[in-house]
């Protein structure tokens, strides 16, 4: 897998690492960087070797959404719009289906497009130095990537409206009280942490780690009983996988199971 302007990405020790690399402009998106995001995602959540996501941004910027430069400020500006928020949506689509866990490292601004990104992850770790902005309608627009989708479930409809309605923003502690992210970290600790809590996912059963986020991610959009078919058919069904024979047979060994993702 080949680097694309704006956007690296590397592959060890079964994790897959996706850099969004525009710190001149706070990780705003052109069109292509967004394509380039989408199409890393895509590859690594396709990618069996792979057992986990991270996402993260360089230069103390996560992401600041769509890159606003010229601009014109009509109807002219819908292509534009399009041309980014297409690729975002293809983006947060993979992080929020990928069959394996997805960690957003957010180690610094984030605001606008960025926050769906910044979102829909099962662990999102924070610098204490950050900070995360609605800003739709600092420029008279409502919002995409999907966080209007997003915020209601990790917020509650009314923290959810304030946030966006008022624009007021989270800090990195306020942030992780309000249930918004996963736990705030120092700035000088940010990297060894992310990394940290992407190899203890990695190691884990993956298959089963697919199953949860999915059951996790769509059980609000069901019936309970629907739901109740659906998880009796997701853990039935990782009965048939090397994971489960590891952990029942070292379950009753009293040892430490070694996960291979299969």
């Amino acid at each position: 897998m080949t680097d694309s302007p704006h956007v690296t990405v590397e592959i060890a020790d079964q994790i897959g690492r996706v850099t969004m690399d525009r710190p001149e402009k706070h990780n705003a998106m052109t069109p292509e960087m967004a394509e380039s995001i989408a199409t890393a995602l895509a590859d690594l959540a396709a990618d069996d070797d792979v057992r986990c996501l991270v996402l993260t941004g360089s230069g103390g910027t996560f992401n600041t959404g769509a890159d606003l430069a010229g601009l014109e400020g009509d109807e002219r500006d819908e292509a534009v719009i399009d041309s980014v928020a297409d690729p975002l949506h293809a983006s947060v689509r993979t992080m929020t289906s990928a069959p394996k866990p997805v960690v957003t490292g957010i180690n610094g601004i984030v605001a606008g497009g960025g926050l769906g990104l910044a979102l829909a992850s099962d662990i999102a770790i924070m610098s204490k130095e950050a900070r995360i902005q609605y800003a739709y309608p600092s420029i008279g627009l409502s919002g995409d990537g999907g966080i209007t989708w997003l915020l209601p479930r990790l917020l509650g409809l009314r923290r959810a409206q304030r946030f966006a309605l008022l624009n007021e923003g989270y800090d990195a502690p306020g942030a992780v009280d309000a249930g918004l992210v996963t736990e705030a970290v120092p700035d000088d600790s940010f990297d060894d942490r992310l990394a940290e809590v992407a190899a203890e996912l990695a190691s884990g059963p993956t298959k089963a780690f697919g199953t949860i986020r999915q059951l996790l991610f769509e059980g609000a959009d069901r019936s309970l009983d629907d739901h109740l078919r659906h998880e009796r058919d997701g853990v039935t069904g990782l009965t048939e996988t090397d994971d489960y024979a590891t952990g029942v047979g070292t379950f009753f060994e009293d040892e430490e199971p070694t996960f291979t993702g299969h």
